[in-house]
């Protein structure tokens, strides 16, 4: 087939296709979809992204930190302070040195964590302590009005009592702050479930929900303090609800803004577990290895003595060690004297009768040894310790006694 009849050819499938394609081009319909693939890494590592963001668009100055080393400087513009997350680990020096620094004039605003221990008169919360600020479940604060009013007694009922019925709180369970020269409050998502108690009247100023107080608001020397029951509605997924992002900016305006999002680091041990569990336990399996192999015995084991090896004279001699382990020099040299006297005895009747004296002449006749020398070695001696030398001199000579008679 010739180069022209392919083209032709292929120049006739083309047609064919588009032509096919034509009625299929016009069924096809343009749309766009968004599709939704979750938050930024950047606003799933900080949940506050979304309010630091926020106050800087208000034109405010915005400083993340992570830790209590330095204080901002308040010398040269106002500063506020927010303690958003935890302070398990802040120190009575720090909670010293941070009230100190509100008190020169500077605005510190953190958030309530631990709740009132009436067994112990305590929090543990140092900051809450320190200000006498205390924190309850809300339930609780209801089931103790609860009980004080069943404790009252009974108001006399009139015969005729007007139907008066108290107007309903719009949205109980919104925390409302009421603002100077406003009509209405401002409205907050607070959780409901916490509520702040002043038993000392420190506060200038609070907001509440129908059964709670979310915020207290108290000057401290030069500066002001501000405690929350929690910080939920700044976080990103709350902080465009209700006025939640106006109370952010109300309670920092006009000042730089500090917040501290972390105070406690992981360790390297705990990061190392996060992110390479499967790597800590293989090391531990080669630690574990290494100390097996360490501890095992290095050559052959030594078989086992026969029992049929051990003499009458290897027997002697253990027991003789393990009295002189146990019991001392001077029993084994006690036990050598009484069979020398025993001995004595057996060959000379009568000679536990003779006194001292005639008894070391007698075994001095007999033995053919000094007296004075027989005297020196049956003579009882003081518990002291003996040197080797001295202690085998002692028994040879002994036995040479026992073993004359």
């Amino acid at each position: 087939m010739s180069r022209g009849t392919w083209l032709l050819v292929i120049a006739v499938v083309v047609l064919g296709l588009v032509g096919a394609g034509v009625p299929l081009f016009k069924q096809l319909e343009h749309y766009e979809e968004v599709v939704d693939q979750g938050p930024s890494p950047e606003v799933r590592a900080n949940p506050y992204l979304a309010a630091e963001t926020f106050l800087r668009q208000r034109g405010l100055t915005v400083n993340v930190t992570q830790a209590l080393t330095t204080l901002p400087d308040i010398k040269e513009k106002p500063q506020t302070l927010m303690l958003l997350d935890t302070r398990e680990k802040m120190t009575p020096a720090e909670v010293t040195r941070l009230l100190t620094w509100v008190r020169a004039g500077g605005r510190l605003l953190f958030v309530a964590e631990q709740l009132w221990d009436e067994k112990k008169g305590r929090s543990g919360d140092l900051l809450l302590d320190q200000l006498q600020i205390r924190q309850f479940m809300t339930r609780d604060v209801r089931e103790q009005d609860r009980r004080r009013e069943r404790e009252q007694i009974k108001p006399i009922i009139p015969l005729t009592t007007p139907d008066i019925k108290a107007p309903d709180t719009p949205w109980p369970e919104l925390t409302r702050l009421y603002v100077q020269n406003e009509n209405e409050p401002a409205y907050m998502s607070f959780d409901p479930a916490f509520h702040l108690d002043d038993p000392q009247d420190h506060a200038q100023s609070w907001a509440n929900s129908a059964d709670a107080t979310h915020m207290l608001q108290m000057v401290y020397g030069s500066g002001l303090i501000t405690v929350l029951t929690d910080a939920d509605l700044w976080k990103t997924r709350a902080i465009g609800k209700y006025d939640n992002a106006w109370l952010m900016w109300y309670l920092s305006q006009d000042s730089a803004v500090t917040l501290l999002l972390r105070t406690d680091h992981e360790d390297v041990f705990g990061l190392l577990w996060k992110y390479f569990p499967q790597a800590l336990f293989a090391l531990a399996l080669c630690i574990g290895a290494g100390l097996w192999h360490s501890g095992m015995r290095q050559g052959p084991l030594l078989p086992e003595p026969s029992r049929a090896r051990r003499q009458l004279g290897e027997h002697l001699r253990a027991s003789a060690d393990f009295i002189l382990r146990r019991k001392g020099q001077h029993a084994l040299l006690r036990a050598l004297q009484q069979d020398i006297l025993r001995r004595a005895r057996q060959r000379h009747p009568g000679f536990e009768a003779l006194p001292v004296t005639e008894q070391w002449q007698w075994l001095a006749r007999i033995t053919r040894q000094p007296t004075s020398a027989i005297g020196q070695a049956l003579r009882p001696r003081l518990e002291e310790r003996l040197s080797s030398p001295e202690f085998t001199r002692q028994v040879a000579y002994l036995q040479t006694l026992r073993n004359a008679l």
